[in-house]
């Protein structure tokens, strides 16, 4: 898996370049699941070896389920560490999904058992103690981001599947959470569940509609 290759050569152009000035544990961090309808959002933090290689590695919604997978595999027994962050729908109605994306970065950032010199982050700005650079589309353009995006999409649609052994006729196995015709079917069809994002429309319009039947 770990062969040279034009496409992992550029994914390594921010950490080479940190690399020349010293600082080698550098994190990528990358979050999951701004979009759905429930559940919640998750991200995870990545400190890959030194001039670590892995091709076709990429950001994650670019793969198929099953390239996911093996790459989540490769990357939790190749990476110095890995550190998860997971903020729940609840939060998300509080504080709002921008606000509940960065707290799932330094969450998985504050769960790394290793702490990083650098911090790579996908778009996404973050106050930290250590110098970090924020990469319009880092999933796609940093080797460590990419790695940071599989961990957070695979960790996050594992908890979908438990979600629709609980809960069949959702469909959750299927869309993940992301309001498809059939998700937004079944939801009006069966209800609205405690792990739905109740300011996320349709959800909230549901709510209103139930409410003014009472």
């Amino acid at each position: 898996m770990k062969k040279d290759s034009k496409d992992v050569v550029d994914l390594l152009k921010y950490e080479k370049k940190l690399y020349k000035d010293g600082i080698e544990l550098i994190a990528g961090v990358d979050e999951v699941g701004r979009g759905p309808l429930v559940g919640p959002v998750v991200a995870a933090a990545v400190i890959l070896p030194k001039k670590y290689k892995l091709e076709g590695l990429t950001d994650s919604k670019k793969l198929s389920e099953k390239k996911r997978d093996l790459f989540y595999e490769i990357i939790m027994k190749d990476a110095v560490s890995v550190g998860i962050g997971v903020i729940s729908a609840k939060k998300i109605d509080e504080v709002n999904i921008y606000q509940a994306s960065k707290l799932a970065m330094y969450e998985a950032l504050n769960n790394l058992d290793v702490k990083p010199e650098h911090v790579l982050i996908d778009a996404m700005p973050l106050d930290l103690e250590m110098s970090s650079t924020s990469i319009i589309h880092g999933d796609a353009l940093s080797l460590s981001i990419a790695a940071a995006s599989v961990i957070a999409k695979v960790t996050r649609d594992k908890m979908m599947y438990e979600l629709d052994e609980k809960y069949p006729m959702y469909g959750f196995a299927k869309h993940k959470g992301y309001p498809t015709k059939l998700h937004i079917e079944n939801l009006k069809k069966y209800g609205v569940l405690e792990n739905y994002r109740f300011t996320y429309k349709p959800v909230s319009d549901l709510i209103k509609e139930v409410a003014d039947l009472k």
